[in-house]
């Protein structure tokens, strides 16, 4: 094992970076997607029970089968990797801002908008930051579950770790094949609890000293 990764160890960091940097840009996306259809959606019980049944049927689809449908009309390599990246990510955040945003207190709104703020001022200063703690588990839970995703999307040739676990799988049995699939799922792993600390690190940093637990 150290001698497979002494040989390849560039490449290995290279892949590590790729990988996180795929999801985390895709993590950011999803997170602005998320907030703005939460935003648009949660003041109605229909659209906001819309968007919870769509969270949950599209958390059914398999990412693997989704990466094959979209290999056909985007061809191999980064696209279809970041759009189901994406996809996925989005949807646990969509849920917990809507339940976030859906979960303050009509008073303190309608307090805000009684000293003559508007919707907008009021969502983003007063309604988001109070929300954002829930958002932001959302986004703990999508990046740990995207952070698999990546690897899968490797079978497009997508960038990141997966292509040592496919690599190493598709010659199973065969000199460095065990030692391809466990850097790549290591590596994984390492990648995610990184991704989760800093992201602990940033709830503390952007929740507002008032609503921290």
């Amino acid at each position: 094992m150290l001698d497979f990764l002494s040989g390849r160890l560039k490449q290995v960091l290279f892949s590590g970076w790729q990988h996180f940097s795929l999801v985390v840009q895709c993590l950011i996306l999803a997170t602005v997607l998320a907030v703005v259809l939460a935003a648009l959606v949660y003041r109605s019980k229909t659209l906001t029970s819309v968007a919870n049944s769509v969270s949950a049927i599209g958390l059914t689809i398999p990412s693997f089968a989704l990466i094959g449908l979209l290999i056909t009309p985007f061809g191999f390599g980064v696209v279809p990797a970041v759009i189901v990246v994406a996809f996925f990510a989005t949807l646990p955040i969509l849920r917990n801002a809507v339940v976030g945003l859906a979960g303050i207190n009509p008073a303190i709104t309608e307090a805000a908008r009684g000293i003559g703020m508007s919707r907008l001022r009021t969502l983003l200063q007063i309604e988001l930051p109070m929300a954002w703690p829930v958002i932001l588990v959302g986004v703990r839970v999508s990046a740990q579950m995207v952070m698999g995703v990546a690897a899968v999307a490797a079978y497009a040739l997508g960038p990141g770790l997966g292509g040592f676990i496919f690599s190493g799988l598709s010659r199973l049995g065969g000199a460095n094949s065990l030692e391809s699939v466990v850097t790549g799922v290591v590596g994984v792993i390492v990648l995610a609890l990184i991704l989760d600390l800093l992201l602990v690190g940033l709830g503390r940093l952007t929740t507002p000293r008032g609503i921290r637990v």
